[in-house]
């Protein structure tokens, strides 16, 4: 029993210190994994309590109370009808269960839902910054729908059963392809094989001009801009949503570093254009000259996607942020 104790508060002391570490900017936690982890030793708490110590304790308490009937009976005999003390004290404490069974075995039911409900079908996310702006803002709180696509693995992110495919206009949560430990969030407006081009500040689809409309200027408050934007409404696809264009754009695009398939896209004084290979997607973000996105790092592929983002759940800035997402 000592023993148990000393690894199960080893095993809390190691998951504060990754926790800690995690925030404090040490590493890059891998949530998924975390969650795999801690279902997966949970369950052998479980196990081990359900059919090792549990029984084990009712045993020893079984064994304190039939002692303590055949010494009353063995008195009883003597003549001896008053006899002092109760057991039933000690027979609870015998089958109290100890911390370190509490907070692992007793702990594995809500960490398992946990585990299923975040891995086959919604994981919440905070958007940390504007390249969004104005379908997103910084700090709404979202939920991603991740059986919208289909069913996949958890940690490796396998896809099992196929589901919805990806649509222009959706906003897709996706495993950045330069760092896959970190969530990007952006508009898909590419498809596999179609032709995006994003040339003097408009967008461009199979050679066709996207419709746009024209909304007024927004006030984009993300602290790395503070300006005026233009604001339009744009129809991709069934979507329509509205996006900001900047009247002054910082300088030309051009890509960051070579990436899969670079060989697609070309860059010149006007923008980019690109052709989306099999099996991925061209993202973009609605804040169109405030964004790293694929006109600079590249594509998407399919086994990096996420969900699709569907509702700002809360933004404790303004409450007037929840709702659907377009």
């Amino acid at each position: 029993m000592k023993a148990m104790s000393a690894l199960t508060g080893l095993l809390y002391a190691t998951l504060i210190v990754y926790l800690g570490g995690w925030y404090q900017g040490y590493w890059n936690g891998n949530f998924s994994l975390l969650l795999l982890i801690l279902t997966t030793v949970t369950l052998a708490y479980w196990l081990a309590e359900r059919f090792h110590f549990q029984p084990s304790r009712e045993r020893a308490a079984e064994t304190l109370a039939r002692s303590d009937e055949q010494r009353r009976a063995s008195l009883a005999a003597q003549g001896i009808q008053r006899v002092d003390g109760d057991v039933e004290g000690a027979r609870e404490e015998i089958l109290r269960q100890p911390w370190w069974l509490d907070w692992t075995a007793g702990l594995f039911p809500v960490i398992l839902i946990v585990f299923l409900l975040r891995s086959f079908m919604f994981e919440p996310f905070k958007i940390p910054s504007g390249s969004m702006v104005p379908t997103l803002l910084i700090g709404d709180l979202i939920l991603v729908n991740k059986f919208h696509y289909g069913v996949r693995l958890p940690v490796i992110n396998k896809k099992i059963i196929s589901n919805n495919d990806v649509k222009r206009g959706d906003v897709v949560v996706f495993r950045y392809p330069q760092n896959p430990s970190v969530d990007y969030i952006k508009r898909a407006v590419g498809l596999p094989g179609d032709e995006v081009a994003y040339l003097n500040q408009k967008l461009y689809v199979n050679g066709k001009a996207v419709e746009t409309t024209a909304q007024g200027e927004f006030f984009d408050e993300d602290p790395n801009s503070m300006r005026f934007r233009s604001r339009y409404t744009e129809k991709l696809g069934e979507v329509e949503h509205q996006i900001l264009v900047d009247p002054q754009p910082q300088g030309r695009i051009a890509k960051m570093y070579d990436f899969p398939y670079s060989e697609n896209c070309k860059y010149t004084l006007e923008g980019v254009t690109c052709k989306v290979p099999a099996g991925h997607y061209f993202m973009m973000g609605d804040n169109r000259d405030n964004s790293q996105d694929s006109r600079f790092w590249g594509f998407v592929p399919d086994e990096n996607i996420v969900g699709r983002a569907f509702v700002v759940w809360m933004n404790f800035g303004s409450l007037k942020r929840i709702g659907g997402i377009q």
